[in-house]
């Protein structure tokens, strides 16, 4: 957000998803870090705040800015995510190096995103503070995970007589059945609001914490009777602590055995920390101490880690990351996979291209590491632990923001989701000439008397990349069919003519390696 006096950064999070889309976080920033005053942090996931230590190396000097709670698990979001791109890259880099690849850079390292940590400030809820000249701003609690919240920005523009523009955030809403979190809250009455829309197109059942515990009931005692591992790739920030609370109370209850409950995420161990630091009080009305049981373990070393594939069955592993896209359930799912009394449960939202939406989607193949592995074991998709509103909720919650004066952005969603969410808000009343659903790379200009107008688009990405999965993704998947093509005939001579028929239908042929001479 940029005006004539400074320019502020509302999040400056990861791009997740296809590998096409992954790709951009390695990008230059499509502006000048230099001239970015400030920046507001809505919440602690790394699609929110996981690019700020790349902002900061790239030149960014200014302050950050967060709730207690979101600052505190930064603290340790940060240098976790800069580790997992340490040890990402250099696995891949081996990889590089067998291939004769280039190698590539960590986006950040951990020992940088160390350093960005002390460019954090501190801000209580509803509470105005100037963070740029000309602009101040308010946070709402938006319900999503500890510390997260919708921010209420003002604008004094000196050229427009109605007064200051005021814009709204959304960040990510919750559902308002959390464990941990009230109901979303924020401002009635603003110019613009950039709205989220994850779930846009969704509406789920009315939840509870009963009926949320009774579902998981069935589906451990499920996995139980399969006999194999219950892997949980695990959101370390507030998922990871309702689904403990939610089998603390099974375990008491004696709905099922008590299990020994591997935490294997030294991120999920400190976001539990800050949980108890954080929240006051008991836990639905009958939980104190959810997270210390003597049959959860939380793991920390990588070989205390590995080991844990040496059980069978009669046990819950919980790892990062939630989509299975990176961290030490790869190596959990590389294990057990291939076994069919294996549950794989993924608790949140899978984006499109990520390993954990292949799973829902059934793939039988996927890669993990660079390796074909087959998908035999059962994949439960359990959505009761979401901490995005769907699409009743969100319209309840633009509901209570009325009067907005101009437009409603669609941000932070797929399309079809945000185009869902765009016909039930023009359902619901909403002038449809008042939504608008930005493209990638979209700048809008805002004035408080005319309202918006789209004054540039830059072709950062193929759109259409953004909502499926990319080729990326079919070269993967066509490679698997290949193979098992392949392995379906008879003999080895039906394997060469049915390559040789690929090769020729090919426009170019692969090229040959030159002999080295002998000395």
């Amino acid at each position: 957000m940029r005006t004539r006096k400074s320019a502020v950064l509302i999040d400056c999070g990861m791009f997740q998803g296809t590998k096409t889309i992954k790709e951009l976080n390695y990008g230059k920033f499509p502006f000048d870090p230099r001239k970015i005053s400030a920046v507001i942090v809505t919440h602690a996931h790394v699609d929110h705040c996981g690019l700020v230590p790349k902002l900061i190396a790239a030149g960014f000097r200014g302050r950050v800015h967060a709730t207690a709670a979101t600052a505190d698990l930064m603290t340790y979001v940060l240098p976790d995510s800069g580790y997992i791109q340490e040890v990402e890259v250099e696995r891949l880099n081996r990889r590089n190096r067998q291939r004769g690849k280039p190698s590539i850079e960590p986006i950040y390292t951990r020992e940088m995103a160390e350093r960005a940590l002390q460019r954090l400030s501190h801000v209580a809820y509803d509470t105005w503070i100037e963070v740029a000249p000309g602009i101040r701003a308010r946070f709402w609690d938006a319900g999503h995970i500890l510390g997260s919240a919708s921010v209420e920005i003002e604008v004094a523009d000196d050229a427009d007589k109605r007064g200051p523009v005021r814009i709204l955030f959304s960040g990510d809403i919750g559902t308002g059945d959390k464990s941990f979190q009230p109901a979303p809250s924020g401002p009635a009455g603003t110019d613009f609001v950039v709205m989220e829309s994850t779930y846009g197109a969704i509406t789920r059942k009315p939840r509870s914490f009963a009926l949320r515990r009774q579902i998981l009931a069935k589906e451990m005692k499920a996995a139980l009777k399969a006999g194999g591992m219950i892997l949980v790739p695990a959101f370390a920030i507030e998922r990871t602590q309702e689904f403990l609370v939610d089998l603390d109370a099974l375990f008491d209850s004696g709905q099922i055995p008590t299990l020994p409950v591997f935490v294997d995420s030294p991120l999920a161990q400190r976001a539990t920390e800050v949980f108890d630091k954080h929240l006051t009080g008991k836990i639905d009305g009958d939980v104190t101490h959810p997270f210390r049981r003597q049959n959860i373990r939380y793991v920390e070393t990588p070989d205390e880690s590995k080991r844990l594939n040496r059980l069978r069955g009669g046990a819950i592993i919980m790892a990062g990351s939630g989509m299975c896209d990176a961290g030490r359930i790869r190596h959990h799912l590389k294990a057990h996979l291939g076994r069919s009394d294996t549950t794989v449960m993924l608790i949140g939202y899978q984006a499109p291209g990520t390993l954990g939406r292949l799973l829902v989607d059934g793939q039988r193949m996927v890669r993990i590491h660079g390796e074909d592995t087959a998908v035999e074991a059962r994949i439960r998709f359990v959505d009761e632990y979401s901490g995005h509103a769907d699409q009743r909720g969100l319209i309840a919650w633009l509901n209570a923001r009325q009067p907005v004066t101009h437009q409603v952005f669609l941000v932070h969603g797929e399309d079809g989701a945000r185009a869902g969410l765009a016909l039930a808000l023009t359902k619901s009343g909403l002038a449809k000439s008042k939504l608008h659903q930005p493209t990638l790379g979209e700048t809008v200009r805002l004035s408080g008397a005319s309202g918006a107008k789209t004054v540039r688009v830059r072709a950062n990405i193929d759109v259409a990349q953004c909502a499926q999965s990319d080729w990326h993704n079919e070269y993967a998947a066509t490679v698997l069919s290949l193979k098992r093509e392949l392995e379906a005939l008879p003999d080895d001579a039906a394997r060469a003519r049915m390559l040789k028929d690929i090769r020729g239908r090919l426009r170019r042929p692969p090229p040959r390696r030159p002999h080295k001479r002998k000395k």
